[in-house]
């Protein structure tokens, strides 16, 4: 049952004594959502917040699918289970990869309680690589073959306020995957755009 299962994650200690603030897994997920999103880990403001995409990259994110916090928010439509579950660390440019951990240990029990996800967002390289055969060796390449994996899966770039000098130079990104991208999310969900 999948509210056991999110307890037991939400409990995960697996990898604490690697983790600089400690574990707080965060996740956000229903037997009824209809979207999937996969992003990295969460950063710092996410672990406080244990509030998923709680950042200057979800309000972009939220931008890009055109959908209010509520909405958003809402477990029994979208489901946000990232790559690592907790805040891994600071690198030397940005935070560190996410935990290797985190995967391989939890993603398929979730899978295996989501049986109405029509979609998933495979947002920046470590979930790409994951999820993604055959796929090109840079991000922009993948995201440019994106129609190669819809509507299953979506690879996208971070959308971080760090890329927005990419998302100037790819026009295209915003112009045919984000399109789709509303489309397909307002269509299932049951947003009218006014």
């Amino acid at each position: 049952m999948l509210d056991t299962l999110l307890q037991e994650i939400r409990a995960c200690t697996l990898c604490e004594p690697e983790l600089p603030l400690g574990a707080n897994p965060v996740i956000q997920a229903s037997p009824t959502a209809r979207l999937m999103i996969i992003g990295q880990a969460p950063g710092t403001r996410v672990h406080k917040t244990s509030l998923p995409w709680n950042d200057p990259s979800g309000d972009r994110l939220r931008n890009w699918l055109e959908l209010d916090r509520d909405t958003f928010y809402d477990p029994a439509q979208i489901a946000i289970m990232p790559m690592g579950l907790c805040y891994p660390g600071k690198g030397k440019s940005g935070d560190l990869p996410p935990r290797k951990e985190c995967a391989p240990q939890w993603h398929q029990k979730v899978w295996d309680e989501l049986p109405n996800i029509g979609m998933t967002l495979l947002i920046g390289q470590y979930a790409q690589n994951y999820y993604l055969k055959d796929k090109p060796k840079t991000l922009t390449e993948t995201v440019h073959q994106w129609e190669k994996w819809a509507p299953e899966f979506i690879p996208l770039p971070h959308p971080s306020p760090r890329n927005t000098l990419w998302l100037k130079k790819n026009p295209w990104f915003e112009e045919g995957v984000v399109a789709y991208i509303r489309e397909y999310v307002h269509g299932c969900l049951g947003i009218h755009r006014g």
